[in-house]
């Protein structure tokens, strides 16, 4: 599994992570490469969370129609 497809895994959107903090992907990166997916996500899961919430991919959440995007949180 490559890192963007783990990150397609969590709903985050890679390309617009990349480019918007373009040393943090690296770093995560080049971490993903050195070890388990399973490590990393333990690792790495309150940042994942907060990534998440940054770069949503935009796929529609269970229970939502489609076409339909949800609205979001108030930061």
């Amino acid at each position: 599994m490559s890192f963007p497809d783990f990150l397609v895994s969590k709903k985050i959107d890679a390309a617009r992570f990349a480019a918007a903090e373009p040393d943090v992907f690296k770093e995560w990166a080049d971490l993903f490469e050195q070890m388990h997916p399973n490590s990393f996500t333990l690792q790495k899961l309150n940042l994942i969370n907060a990534v998440r919430r940054k770069y949503w991919l935009g796929l529609a959440p269970p229970g939502t129609p489609s076409g339909d995007t949800p609205n979001p949180r108030p930061c």
